[in-house]
């Protein structure tokens, strides 16, 4: 994605199954579970650079003995900072002690860290904000063991206000008006609830305080305290808990907007956002790692004991396709060939727009996340190649000759690798026309593959706002002096903002909208924009699922093709002397390359949850009144 964009977090749960001398007998460590959290959080880097934490917690242990151990890091590199920290801390421990090496027990006594179970995180900032008091995991301590409770996850609420206002009417006073603090403390409410119900049954069984403790512990109801928890809760998310005592959760939304996957065996029990993090770190084949259904929890128990539980009746799956465009690695089977299906699927509008002359075309990505796509783009484009080559053959097969057969098949698709970004080069002046000089130069081009008479093509991941287009790839391509330069998106246009976890929460930010918004003032079609403002300002005071996305309308005027010939405009300035063409995915083509994500409301206004409509006319409403906060 050219231009970059906040996305997901990730999570990583781990729950050893084993007592930790197996580990160190069969993998020669007791940190074992410490080891796989490293790569499990390092593999999905690629969903939050801007913060990570960590947190263990200690099985059975004395009172008076810490058990739980946390660390956050927003540093420049947060992970290798977070495991830093870890293992100056185990080595000091051992250099003073040299007796902890080959005792497990010792170890786990005084060695902080280590233990049974551990959640991690990765995150993106959003709302500007990426304080350490931001970075998950979030800590809600108390005395009693099991009301300790550690949440961590990747997801957003749309109607953070309500939830807030629940707590307050429940006698809470929260610290902060965010969803993350919200969540948290409306868990720990009901944890709390949960947890003086059993106390009171234990005492009328004739429990002493001290025994209904490890009771307590046993009988929670995991499920019980999430399904109370969500009643109210709109948006997308996978939301991972750990108990002072040791049990542990990871909930998915009943849309299935945000990912989760998970892996058991006799040693293990395992979730992350990505399936192939988990194949990778454990070796386990791709269909052994399940998909976490929506609407369900997958509960892991001090005991031991792993289930799937329903929490909320799942609705129409709507999970997140920016999760197979861009956002998760590529290395995932499915989704590898989902990206190249959405390069194939897009070639017959690249076809048109060059006028089938692929002999004078060269073909390119940018970014590299775009490369799967482009290769799927490729092989279509060579079967074309192929077929007009066997059609030829088939009308000229008696008038061909050996040399012109031979310099008929050697004509190939040419593919050149045009730009490399030059990954040292930082944009740190922030005066505008010297950071725009800046930009244009943060990719290198290869010189001397394009001529004058050929047709270059692009492809990328999106097109979101159009600015690194515009201020630097259209700019470098130009230099190169081709006849056209197309630009390709694997994505339908961006028309609406995200609230379910991707920082999108601006109208006015989104390429398509500006263009829509010129073409009604270029058609003199202005009064539309005035009927969506005030009829997104009638549904202010209604209820979530009474309210109507009026927003479509300020597209409806105009095709797809139309939006893309303005943005083509937008994005081309006076001194580019090729002609620029801009074309993206069809939503019908998104839906057939990724079959099992069919969550599209960033491109069809279609939201999943009641809140996503209240979000997008409240965007509107900020758009128009020019007022420059966030929807959500």
């Amino acid at each position: 994605m050219s231009d970059a964009i906040k996305h997901e977090c990730g999570i990583a749960l781990l729950r050893l199954l084993k007592p930790l001398e197996y580990y160190k007998e069969k993998y020669g460590s007791a940190f074992y579970g410490i080891q796989k959290m490293y790569l499990l959080m390092e593999k999905q880097h690629n969903r939050g650079q801007d913060g990570a934490g960590f947190a263990s917690i200690k099985m059975d242990v004395r009172p008076g003995q810490r058990y739980i151990s946390r660390v956050r890091s927003n540093q420049q590199q947060p992970i290798q900072d977070i495991f830093a920290q870890i293992n100056e801390r185990i080595n000091e421990e051992l250099a003073i002690h040299p007796e902890y090496n080959d005792n497990v027990a010792l170890q786990k006594e005084h060695i902080p860290y280590i233990g049974e179970l551990f959640l991690g995180h990765v995150r993106y900032g959003t709302f500007g904000k990426n304080s350490i008091e931001s970075v998950h995991p979030f800590l809600r301590q108390n005395n009693w063991m099991h009301r300790n409770l550690i949440v961590a996850g990747n997801f957003n609420m749309t109607n953070v206000k309500q939830l807030f206002d629940n707590l307050v009417e429940l006698g809470q006073h929260p610290k902060e008006l965010a969803d993350t603090v919200t969540i948290m403390e409306n868990i720990g409410h009901f944890l709390d609830d949960e947890v003086s119900e059993l106390y009171q049954t234990c005492k009328n069984e004739g429990y002493t305080k001290q025994e209904a403790s490890a009771v307590i512990s046993e009988r929670l109801n995991i499920a019980r305290i999430l399904k109370r928890a969500s009643k109210f809760w709109d948006g997308g998310y996978a939301m991972a808990g750990l108990l002072g005592h040791g049990d542990s959760f990871v909930f998915r939304d009943p849309a299935g907007i945000r990912p989760a996957y998970f892996y058991q065996d006799d040693e293990i029990a395992v979730v992350a956002s990505e399936r192939p993090v988990i194949q990778t770190v454990f070796n386990v084949p791709f269909e052994k790692v399940q998909e976490l259904e929506p609407g369900n929890a997958i509960i892991i128990k001090k005991n031991g004991n792993v289930s799937v539980q329903e929490i909320i009746p799942p609705v129409t799956k709507k999970a997140c396709s920016f999760e197979r465009i861009y956002f998760s690695r590529g290395s995932d089977a499915e989704i590898y060939r989902e990206r190249k299906e959405l390069g194939r699927l897009v070639l017959p509008q690249v076809l048109e727009a060059i006028e089938d002359d692929t002999d004078n075309a060269v073909f390119s990505y940018i970014p590299n996340t775009a490369e799967t796509s482009f290769f799927g783009m490729v092989e279509a484009a060579q079967d074309f190649l192929n077929d007009r080559k066997n059609n030829h053959i088939l009308e000229n097969r008696h008038t061909l000759t050996a040399e012109t057969l031979k310099e008929l098949l050697s004509v190939k698709i040419r593919t050149e690798k045009i730009a490399i970004k030059d990954v040292k080069l930082r944009t740190f002046i922030t005066e505008d026309s010297s950071r725009d000089d800046l930009v244009e130069h943060v990719y290198d081009v290869t010189y001397g593959v394009i001529r004058p008479e050929d047709n270059l093509v692009i492809i990328d991941d999106s097109i979101v706002r159009g600015t690194t287009l515009k201020k630097s790839i259209i700019k470098m391509m130009d230099r190169l002096n081709p006849k056209r330069i197309v630009i390709v998106s694997s994505a339908p246009q961006i028309r609406y903002p995200d609230c379910y976890g991707i920082d999108m929460a601006k109208l006015e930010g989104l390429v398509a909208f500006r263009a829509a918004e010129q073409l009604l003032k270029e058609k003199g079609m202005q009064h539309i924009i005035e009927e969506v403002y005030k009829k997104s300002k009638a549904q202010e005071n209604l209820p979530d699922d009474e309210v109507v996305n009026y927003v479509k309308e300020f597209y409806a005027p105009f095709t797809d093709q139309e939006i893309s010939d303005k943005i083509a405009h937008m994005l081309k300035e006076d001194h580019i002397k090729a002609e620029v063409k801009i074309i993206f995915q069809t939503v019908d083509n998104l839906h057939k390359a990724c079959p099992k994500n069919l969550g599209d409301w960033y491109f069809t206004g279609d939201y999943p949850t009641p809140g996503g409509n209240r979000v997008v006319n409240r965007a509107f409403i900020n758009f128009y009144e020019g007022n420059d906060a966030r929807a959500y």
